[in-house]
């Protein structure tokens, strides 16, 4: 073989790939060495899914191995949480999880059979979206949140809300504003976003507070009608919907996320190598734009940033439940 044919050859490898080759030379474990699972803790078609999916599709180009998308629902993310956390960290099992598997439940559950910060290793947020409250436009009449309410009050405990588990962000957002509204709502959880939404378009629950990423085509299509998103300012995606400040209830914020996970106690530049591909991944043009364009907002940060926020938000989502007194049950 020349010297133009080898370079010819060289160039033509994924550059992350070639970076692990020389990890290994110099005496690093390699990664990958085999495919990649990337587990979903909930089923196909939410957020963590969708997000999931974005983000394996581009690694599988850059890694020179098969990033395996796997879906294990169960328990608002316990299932997939207790798996990684059982999980070699050599870098071959990652999981995309949300504010609820990472923050909530930590805070929620105390018999939780994982630790979000002991038993994982932070690679980066790699999302952030408001929630939207979102109603079945058949079955609800109503076309603003004070109708909304009015119509909740005059009817206690005849709606019902999804969620996509219990636990869940979305379940966290609706126990808020039921304390806001003085309002009575009957909880229906699902086994994520993507179920609770088909349920609410069905007509079989009244109401849902929802990811924008989940609903945002739903909306758009008319099969879904949008009363107000949660986030300080409108969204771009929706610039119609009045925040819940416009709605006359201020200091109601609440931000959902998705972020991706490895196993415990893995070595820092193993950690660095993944957080890497994975950045890489999200912020590549044919990625960054595709999730912007259904309300997810890209974040992408470094492995130490995204560790002290799902710190901060469990402490935040602990002084939440304890105040309201929820419960798991």
């Amino acid at each position: 073989m020349n010297r133009r044919t080898f370079a010819a050859l060289m160039g033509g490898l994924p550059l992350l790939a070639s970076t692990a080759a020389l990890a290994q030379s110099s005496g690093q474990p390699a990664w990958p060495n085999r495919p990649v699972t990337m587990l979903v803790p909930f089923v196909a078609g939410g957020p963590s899914d969708i997000v999931a999916r974005a983000i394996a599709n581009r690694m599988s180009q850059t890694i020179g191995q098969p990033v395996v998308v796997e879906n294990r629902a169960g328990a608002n993310g316990e299932v997939a949480g207790r798996l990684l956390a059982r999980a070699e960290p050599d870098g071959h099992t990652l999981m995309v999880g949300s504010i609820g598997v990472y923050a909530i439940n930590a805070a929620l559950r105390p018999e939780l059979g994982y630790d979000p910060v002991k038993d994982f290793t932070p690679i980066t947020l790699a999302v952030t979206t408001p929630n939207v409250l979102v109603v079945n436009p058949e079955k609800v009449p109503a076309k603003t949140v004070a109708e909304l309410v009015a119509r909740l009050k005059a009817n206690p405990r005849k709606a019902s809300y999804s969620t996509s588990g219990v636990g869940s962000s979305d379940q966290m957002t609706t126990e808020l504003f039921k304390q806001r509204t003085g309002t009575d709502v009957a909880h229906v959880p699902y086994r994520g976003g993507a179920a609770a939404a088909t349920d609410l378009i069905a007509g079989n629950v009244q109401m849902s507070f929802q990811n924008l990423g989940t609903v945002a085509g739903h909306i758009q299509s008319g099969r879904l009608r949008a009363l107000m998103v949660t986030g300080a300012k409108r969204h771009p995606v929706l610039p119609d919907v009045p925040t819940a400040a416009e709605t006359g209830m201020a200091d109601f914020v609440v931000t959902s996320w998705q972020a991706v996970m490895a196993p415990g106690n893995m070595p820092e530049a193993l950690r660095g190598r993944i957080a890497t591909a994975v950045m890489e991944a999200l912020n590549h043009p044919e990625v960054k734009p595709r999730l912007e364009q259904i309300g997810l907002d890209v974040v992408a940060n470094k492995p130490e940033e995204y560790g002290r926020f799902q710190r901060e938000e469990i402490g935040r989502w602990r002084q939440v439940i304890q105040t309201a007194g929820i419960t798991a049950d």
